[in-house]
């Protein structure tokens, strides 16, 4: 049986900054973003676009995915990224990470049940933000159901 190990985030930005970070950036890159429709990758990409995200797919088999140019890695992307949202296993983050330093990113986000906190410091360090074990999909629709209950309570007040 292999030796699985899931280190718990020693720290995560809170629900305000959660929600900053998805009001603020738009260009995600998603590595190991799969073709097939069932995996939690393609659907929390197919999300996001559908949400008005630009997805960048990061898999070096394939050449397009949800109507997306594929990229091989992170370098190889010609333009700006914001966010880099891992969907690979714990050991392939730290290198992921190195990539998303070296290419500008602002944010390096790891999926649901993915944390690295010697990548984590890493990448504050560089001054990047940093979210670990969230899923950015469940994470824009709580955001958005805060907006409309805000919403719905701002337009109540006012009818009163």
């Amino acid at each position: 049986m292999p030796d699985l190990q899931c280190e718990v985030p020693e720290y995560n930005p809170p629900s305000e900054e959660i929600k900053g970070i998805l009001e603020k950036y738009k260009t995600v890159a998603v590595v190991g973003l799969s073709p097939k429709p069932e995996r939690d990758s393609h659907k929390v990409a197919k999300y996001l676009k559908e949400k008005h995200y630009r997805i960048v797919p990061v898999n070096p088999g394939q050449k397009e995915i949800l109507g997306e140019k594929c990229y091989p890695n992170l370098k190889a992307i010609p333009f700006p990224i914001d966010v880099v949202d891992i969907f690979r296993k714990a050991e392939a983050i730290p290198p992921v990470v190195d990539d998303a330093v070296e290419i500008g990113a602002r944010v390096v986000w790891m999926q649901l049940g993915l944390a690295h906190n010697q990548a984590a410091d890493k990448a504050r360090k560089a001054g990047l933000e940093v979210v670990m074990n969230k899923c950015i999909k469940i994470e824009h629709m709580n955001k958005e159901e805060q907006c409309r209950l805000q919403t719905n309570k701002m337009l109540r007040s006012s009818n009163l």
